[in-house]
């Protein structure tokens, strides 16, 4: 038993299809066996893809600032306002559930115990017009301003936002069920043609328009494919895209086999416009792919030597990148192994889970 005792922490998340939701159901997993006794707080959706670990509750946080929207976001202040009236520490994940935590911790009498102390952890950048992504700045410098701790992912959100330390992020890795063979079977894809596979939310911040664009420029000797294991709002537009440029690339929807996939990948693509510290690309490495990145956020700094970097939205530069890498299989197999290297370097969750008791048990302690 840890010397926290039992210290109560509220894991408060917005919607997620991805690396947040993940992310948070690794460390909800983890917390109790240091003496912490944790609950998860956010969409009932959530929860039914991640299936956390440990106690959960429902709050619906809205996504966008349509009256709707804005109901189901008082009403989740109103509803996490009694969890946290419990807790010794708050943690929320992400822009739209640190604001409602805000709100949320300060409206706890000071006269019934402390104000629980609020740690928030910022994943993503802002996105969207000047107006709009103006407008996400201020009002996120506004709840840093409120939290007793912040923590970034990434280098660029580090520079951008005041006081804040850098947040561990543990490398998922994932066990393959099937023999390659068989994958390629299941893909309909044949023994002849080259794999290049990208896995993610279908939005325009992933660039999957650009690595569609760049299935222009394949050899022309080469059979490649295409593979994107996701689904999101920009479904519709890629497969509109896919068949005006009648490229070989596949949208498979969301699938839950992506260790199988990465080991009949030869290539690994995340030609992102922006990412933080992506899960999966510590998966791509742990499996000991070759990949081509684009080159924004944290990525330069997570893959290390272990990828080929190209400029985003480039599609010339990043079938280029993955063009070299099908046709040298020495310099494949080089990234290959320089992969496997980067991902031994990488956080495990325990470091993950440790870096977070540290601090709730710190910020506890003052109250």
């Amino acid at each position: 038993m840890s010397p926290l005792g039992e210290l109560r922490v509220a894991l408060v998340l917005a919607t997620s299809t991805g690396g947040v939701g993940r992310h948070v159901a690794d460390v909800a997993r983890e917390l109790s066996s240091h003496g912490v006794r944790a609950v998860v707080l956010g969409p009932r959706a959530t929860n039914e893809r991640f299936g956390f670990a440990t106690p959960f509750r429902s709050i619906e946080i809205g996504s966008a600032m349509r009256l709707p929207d804005l109901l189901r976001t008082a009403l989740a202040a109103l509803r996490l306002r009694r969890v946290v009236r419990s807790a010794d520490v708050v943690h929320a994940h992400g822009f739209r559930a640190a604001a409602v935590s805000v709100v949320a911790s300060r409206r706890v009498s000071a006269r019934r115990r402390p104000r629980p102390a609020l740690v928030v952890t910022f994943h993503n950048a802002m996105s969207g017009g000047r107006f709009r992504r103006g407008v996400l700045l201020r009002a996120r410098r506004l709840v840093a301003r409120r939290a007793d701790t912040v923590f970034v992912v990434s280098p660029d959100l580090a520079a951008a936002i005041a006081n804040s330390r850098r947040a561990l992020v543990a490398a998922p890795s994932g066990v393959a069920d099937r023999e390659p063979a068989t994958t390629r079977r299941l893909l309909d894809i044949a023994d002849d043609a080259a794999i290049v596979l990208a896995v993610g939310r279908l939005h325009p911040q992933k660039g999957f328009d650009v690595l569609v664009r760049a299935a222009t420029r394949w050899p022309p000797d080469r059979r490649v494919v295409v593979v994107i294991a996701g689904d999101g709002p920009q479904r519709g537009a890629l497969s509109k895209l896919v068949a005006e440029l009648a490229v070989d690339v596949r949208l498979m929807g969301d699938r839950d086999d992506i260790a199988d996939l990465l080991q009949v990948a030869d290539v690994v693509a995340m030609p992102s416009r922006w990412e933080g510290w992506p899960l999966t690309a510590g998966e791509v490495l742990t499996a000991g792919r070759p990949m081509v990145a684009a080159a924004v956020g944290g990525l330069p700094e997570l893959v290390g030597d272990a990828a080929v970097l190209v400029p985003p939205a480039d599609p010339v530069a990043l079938a280029d990148a993955i063009t070299t890498l099908l046709e040298d299989a020495e310099l494949a197999g080089d990234y290959a192994r320089r992969a496997v290297k980067r991902a031994a370097e990488l956080p495990v969750n325990a470091d993950v889970v440790r870096q977070l008791v540290d601090c709730y048990a710190r910020l506890a302690s003052r109250s």
